[in-house]
């Protein structure tokens, strides 16, 4: 069994761990009974005495049972850090319980004096319940992945020439047509090809509440569908699934190293040490002293009590946990020390486009001489008939403000000028400056030339020779930015802007923006060159991409965050990645990469803190007021600073993401009129009814249903155990 590190033993070492010392512990639990009884020193304490024939033989061969079953591990990984060199806790716990066990022995067979045997017994059951329960709660932070595996679900309903077979998901290909119904998770990821539906990803991605998704729309495997039914062609399978991802990344962080691991290493080591010459110094200072005894069982005390046992645990626990954490956000961490260095970050470089704002046009000004709705309506009839980017914000625009478009006659293209029609009979003229050049309307409007000067594409309409309205377009600004920049600022962080685009719609972003400084009219193979520039200044940058054209400029920041990977988080260039295109998540990165690594600080304060005033203790020096702390209240010690680092660990959760809650509701697929099986996509219709979706197979049951609820309720009531919720067992 190697015991380097920590964190070094994958996942099934845990379990495999776990069980051992589970096993180990109870072993030398029960057999510490009779030791315990047999002790002169415990006899007297209880005020009880008990004698056996070869009392002292009998003693020492329960505890050579103990020492070397129980005290294995920690003889092993004693031999194991000798050999490299690296000393740490197992050569403590090791020497220790030799030293004890030998001892003993030898009061047994050759000189007289006190055994140590009930110390040595309690010592081994105490440091074999603290592994068992470290190996635990490792394993309990690491489980997080085994419940986003339970995520999947483990059959599909596969579509072949119209019929539905249902197979193992694991025999899904990409390809196939698969039928979801209500409630029911979707296999696999894919593309929605039929029906529309909300879809509750929470688990996955951390969005808290169900999205819509219509034909053309990403599916991913393991998500809730809600109330519709989903036609879906599987895209993607097996070990290429956002889930299967996102597991591979969540292990490989849990398992990439630590900055503070390192610190905590070097502590164990430097413990050993300090024990070590303070043990043997106890002992000869004891033994000076004329009681050779005292000076083994101080020794002895101080090596157990010195045990960096809680320093061992100290941050693989919070390791285990914030990965886990942070991945039900959806913030994967692909490197552990970048993670741990968003912390210290000074800068943040943002790229403009799709990342601050949403990376397709839209309209975000009117400028109108006529009402509003009137300008609409007659622009919206032209423009319907156009293909233009342009065209098709105004419509969309428009269609937001719920105005009814007209058809327009005689439409035609302008080439470089815009678009003609009649509209309600009057002619309308949409179109771009030329247009109005070519018209010689002048534009007096201040409003309108401010909106040109902020960069933004600005589009006239003339309506019988006059100019009747202007819109403005530009990349939408993201709601969420302007919370994003704010947050980021507030912790005294400078937030910096890339883009590709000209000055003017720069300065007009990061001004609407209030961000700290931008860099126009950047081309991709120059965004690397504006981080090294922030570098050189002193800066710690993050850079902030969506992973495809600023790979480079990710790989040269301090730290490179890609954003918006939705479900395709294979991204190498970054060091974490976000599933949601939402800038404020960066914020909270940071948050979380504070959060951690002060709970990793408290951790190794309570492994380590406790040794500065237990040492001291254990080695006798109030002896003369009467306070000796003896070796199992040592051991008892040494794993209550175990237990302490453990909780404290646990608090992280607290930062876990909250979850809206999903009501399920109850789908009946059995008609409780007539008991007919009735499938939900044929049904001829449904209601819903006091938490439960319930599908009839006519219109006749339907009416049936309605005239006396009560009594088809109470019976599906009781059908219920055996009905096992439908919508989890087709």
């Amino acid at each position: 069994m190697e015991h380097k590190g920590h964190e070094e033993h994958g996942h099934h070492d845990h379990s495999r761990h776990m069980e051992e010392f589970k096993k180990k512990s109870w072993v030398s639990l029960i057999l510490t009974i009779p030791i315990l009884l047999l002790s002169e020193m415990i006899q007297s304490w209880l005020g009880f005495s008990l004698e056996i024939p070869f009392q002292k033989y009998v003693l020492f061969l329960l505890s050579l049972i103990v020492y070397i079953y129980g005290g294995l591990p920690f003889i092993e990984g004693l031999l194991q850090e000798v050999q490299e060199r690296q000393p740490g806790m197992m050569t403590l716990i090791g020497t220790a319980i030799s030293v004890a066990f030998f001892y003993s022995a030898g009061t047994v067979f050759v000189i007289s004096g006190k055994d140590f045997f009930w110390e040595l017994a309690t010592l081994i059951d105490v440091m074999l319940l603290g592994h068992w329960i470290e190996a635990k709660s490792v394993l309990g932070a690491s489980r997080a992945l085994e419940e986003l595996v339970k995520i999947m679900p483990t059959t599909a309903h596969l579509l072949k020439n119209g019929a539905i077979d249902d197979v193992p998901v694991s025999e899904l290909q990409a390809g196939n047509l698969v039928l979801i119904r209500p409630g029911e998770k979707i296999p696999s990821d894919g593309l929605v090809t039929e029906g529309e539906s909300f879809v509750n990803e929470a688990l996955l991605t951390g969005e808290s509440k169900p999205i819509h998704k219509e034909t053309e729309d990403k599916v991913i495997g393991g998500a809730i569908n809600g109330e519709g039914v989903l036609r879906v062609r599987i895209e993607k399978t097996g070990e290429e699934t956002y889930l299967a991802q996102v597991i591979k990344l969540v292990r490989q962080a849990q398992e990439s190293k630590s900055r503070t691991q390192d610190l905590a290493n070097r502590a164990s080591a430097l413990l050993f040490y300090v024990a070590l010459s303070v043990g043997v110094v106890t002992y000869a200072a004891w033994f000076a002293l004329g009681s050779p005894e005292l000076a083994l069982e101080r020794s002895v005390t101080v090596l157990v009590i010195a045990c960096p046992h809680a320093l061992g645990l100290a941050i693989p626990l919070v390791v285990a946990l914030s990965t886990s954490i942070t991945a039900e956000s959806g913030i994967l961490i692909r490197d552990r020390r970048a993670f741990e260095a968003v912390k210290d970050i000074d800068a943040v470089v943002f790229d403009k486009t799709g990342t601050l704002t949403e990376g397709r046009f839209g309209v975000t000004d009117v400028v109108s001489y006529v009402s509003e709705d009137k300008l609409l309506e007659l622009t919206g009839s032209v423009e319907l008939n156009s293909e233009h980017v342009i065209a098709n914000a105004i419509v969309e625009y428009a269609k937001e403000k719920n105005i009814e478009i007209p058809e327009a006659d005689e439409f035609k293209a302008l080439p470089g000028r815009g678009a003609y029609g009649r509209v309600t009979g009057k002619e309308v003229y949409v179109g771009g400056p030329n247009l109005l050049k070519k018209m010689k309307i002048e534009i007096e409007d201040q409003k309108i030339k401010e909106l040109q000067d902020q960069g933004k594409t600005v589009v006239f309409t003339v309506v019988e020779g006059k100019l009747a309205g202007a819109f403005a377009l530009s990349d939408m600004i993201r709601k969420e930015s302007y919370g994003a920049v704010r947050a980021l600022r507030g912790k005294g962080v400078r937030v910096y802007m890339l883009t590709g685009d000209a000055e003017e719609v720069a300065r007009w972003v990061s001004k609407e923006l209030a961000i700290d400084d931008y860099f126009a009219e950047v081309l991709p193979h120059e965004k690397s060159e504006k981080v090294k520039l922030l570098k050189e200044k002193g800066y710690r940058v993050a850079m902030v991409g969506d992973g495809v054209n600023d790979a480079p400029a990710l790989v040269t920041a301090d730290v490179g965050i890609a954003i918006g990977a939705g479900t395709d988080v294979a991204i190498e260039s970054a060091d974490i990645i976000l599933v949601r295109n939402d800038p404020n998540d960066v914020a909270k990165v940071a948050d979380l990469s504070q959060k951690t690594y002060s709970k990793m600080v408290q951790n190794l304060w309570w492994a380590a803190g406790y040794n500065i005033i237990a040492i001291p203790l254990a080695a006798g020096v109030l002896y003369s007021i009467g306070i000796l702390v003896s070796p199992a209240i040592g051991a008892l010690l040494m794993s209550l600073s175990t237990v302490i680092v453990a909780i404290n660990s646990q608090t992280l959760r607290k930062y876990s993401p909250k979850v809206e809650e999903f009501v399920e509701k109850k789908h009946v697929t059995t008609d409780p009129v007539c008991g007919m099986s009735v499938k939900p996509e044929e049904a001829h219709s449904r209601i819903e009814h006091e938490g439960y979706v319930i599908y009839f197979c006519s219109e006749n049951c339907e009416k049936k249903f309605k005239k006396n609820p009560k009594k088809f309720l109470a019976a599906i009531r009781k059908e219920e155990p055996t009905m096992k919720h439908e919508h989890h067992h087709h």
